[in-house]
């Protein structure tokens, strides 16, 4: 029987496939042949990732228990995905260090976290560390700070 899951499995289905194929797409410098990580492996790992949930909302008895969403908090979800897109917007001329910092630390505040020292120490050293991990270990450059300080 064909139900609003099996739609939704076959509809994911179709987009980690398509998904899959377009990560032959994705050019690769001739050293990196031979990698075991490339900037292929997400993707290829993502679309793998969804064609294994969408066989299994495919193939799973289904039921017609209703989700129970009652308390949910959909303000809060509402605001951080405003907080994503202006976070979004505000990276590049912000700087990845100020933004960033400032991403989390809206988010942390909007799930309810009122200590300023938890806030900051849960914040401002992962995004130092991150930035750190990605330019120097991994030799990715990100743009620190933001266009007004730049030299």
């Amino acid at each position: 029987m064909l139900t609003n899951d099996r739609i939704g499995g076959l509809l994911l289905l179709a987009f980690s496939v398509a998904y899959g194929l377009l990560t032959f797409d994705i050019p690769l410098l001739p050293f990196q042949a031979q990698a075991a990580f490339t900037a292929r492996t997400m993707p290829e790992a993502l679309s793998v990732l969804g064609i294994v949930l969408s066989l299994t909302m495919i193939i799973k008895p289904s039921s017609n228990a209703r989700p129970d969403v009652a308390g949910f908090l959909w303000g809060r979800g509402a605001i951080i995905c405003l907080v994503m897109v202006i976070y979004g917007l505000t990276v590049r001329p912000g700087g990845f260090l100020i933004s960033t910092s400032l991403f989390l630390m809206a988010g942390i505040l909007i799930l309810g976290e009122r200590r300023w020292w938890l806030v900051l120490i849960a914040s401002v050293p992962v995004v130092v560390f991150f930035w750190v991990l990605m330019t120097q270990l991994l030799g990715v450059f990100i743009e620190p700070w933001p266009v007004f300080l730049r030299g």
